[in-house]
């Protein structure tokens, strides 16, 4: 595998947006802070998502006490899995998922048997923000599980792949997919050596990728090419992306995206602070996009308008 390395000047010629620039031009610039809440409390992002019409996994309920806990488990009876996660948690942090075996036991994606003690501790951890932004008090949130699309069923380990898109002034502009690899222990996380899979915007096929520094062309576990794949639904997910801003009122968000295999396409969450390592998966960087997004932006178009300027991208 061939290690991704740039001298500043050649990233400059690439048009790769740094973290200084990001951070003036894309989330002070275009993202109030009194908006923050939409994208970080997830629970709020499931509401505000659904009262537009946008799918998101089903919440179950949510615990917002200790006091609650005690009866949680007669509220889990009546589900055969579930997903339990924090409602202000970041970077996959916090997340259990739970499938009930055949002697109604509780198990999770490595099927290993997760006693009832050990589900109420992390419920507590939750709520006393171990996995929350700035550890602060959290709810815990109990929803549906996804059934990942079959079409990655060659390129994923155990957890559930998905769909990253980096959304600017309502404008989808740079997407990855995101792989589970055993390395990330079947979480799709970049930082714990998920592979980070680029998309063609336009057709929604897969790219090279990038696991940690490394440029790669197949799934380390499965040795599946990772190029080639044709994501489904995927003018839908943009179309989901895009609305997004009116969803949010943020101007720089990332959109993360599941494909369930009954319900097509999921919104997991709201991202006001997206990282930049799709610049990597891509290899292509940011800075021209945001410059003819912001052009655009000016127009205050539609969301099927603001879809129009994808092919712009590729004039570039």
């Amino acid at each position: 595998m061939a290690v991704w390395f740039a001298l500043p000047h050649q990233l400059k010629a690439k048009g790769v947006l740094g973290m200084n620039e990001r951070n003036a031009r894309c989330i002070s610039a275009q993202n109030r802070r009194r908006f923050y809440p939409n994208a970080d409390n997830k629970i709020r992002t499931k509401i505000l998502a659904a009262e537009a019409g946008l799918p998101v996994p089903e919440l179950y309920f949510s615990i917002r006490s200790v006091g609650e806990i005690k009866s949680v488990y007669r509220r889990l009876n009546s589900y055969q899995s579930f997903v339990i996660k924090p409602a202000r948690g970041s970077g996959g942090e916090g997340v259990l998922v739970l499938t009930r075996t055949d002697d109604n036991q509780l198990a999770n994606t490595h099927g290993e048997i997760i006693p009832e003690p050990i589900v109420r501790m992390h419920i507590a951890n939750i709520l006393h923000g171990l996995y929350s932004l700035g550890g602060k008090p959290d709810e815990a949130m109990v929803e549906y599980t996804i059934n990942f699309d079959p079409c990655f069923a060659d390129v994923t380990y155990k957890g559930v792949p998905d769909i990253r898109i980096i959304v600017f002034c309502g404008i989808p502009i740079m997407a990855m997919l995101r792989l589970p690899t055993s390395l990330s222990g079947g979480r799709a996380n970049l930082h714990q050596g998920a592979i980070g899979v680029g998309i063609d915007l336009r057709t929604g096929i897969t790219r090279g990728g990038v696991q940690r520094s490394s440029r790669v062309s197949h799934h380390p576990d499965s040795n599946n090419p990772i190029e080639g794949i044709q994501i489904p639904h995927w003018d839908e997910i943009l179309n989901i992306s895009a609305k997004c801003f009116e969803v949010s009122s943020l101007g720089y968000l990332g959109v993360d995206i599941a494909l369930d295999a009954d319900r097509g396409p999921l919104i997991l969450e709201l991202n006001a602070r997206p990282g930049l390592a799709v610049q990597i998966a891509n290899d292509i960087g940011l800075r021209n996009r945001v410059a003819i997004a912001e052009k655009y932006s000016k127009q205050k178009l539609p969301f099927d308008k603001r879809l129009e300027v994808i092919p712009l991208f590729f004039e570039e």
